[in-house]
């Protein structure tokens, strides 16, 4: 699974990690993610990702 970092700040998402903070377990590929999850750091949507 692809890794994703956010453009705002720098973020990296990796599915193998997920997002515990969120609610988000391991193995959750970034497409997976629900809409209306943010970045942990500064709060930007998914919109604001690229893969890596």
């Amino acid at each position: 699974m692809r890794a994703y970092q956010c453009n705002g700040c720098g973020y990296v998402y990796s599915p193998e990690l997920g997002d515990s903070e969120s609610g988000i377990p391991p193995g959750t590929a970034f497409v997976n993610l629900p809409d209306d999850w943010v970045c942990p750091v500064c709060g930007v949507g998914k919109e604001s990702f690229t893969p890596e």
